[in-house]
């Protein structure tokens, strides 16, 4: 199975919702998202 990829604008989008979300997990915000926690983590 293929990787996805993701584009800038996403990676940056959903750095910045983590980042601007005190008191969210990671884990809430990357299933909001539709991708691995540890795809966000990174």
């Amino acid at each position: 199975m293929p990787s996805k990829t993701y584009t800038e604008e996403f990676k940056r989008d959903a750095v910045t919702l983590y980042e601007n979300s005190p008191g969210v997990s990671i884990h809430t915000i990357a299933t909001d998202l539709g991708i691995n926690r540890a795809t966000l983590a990174n």
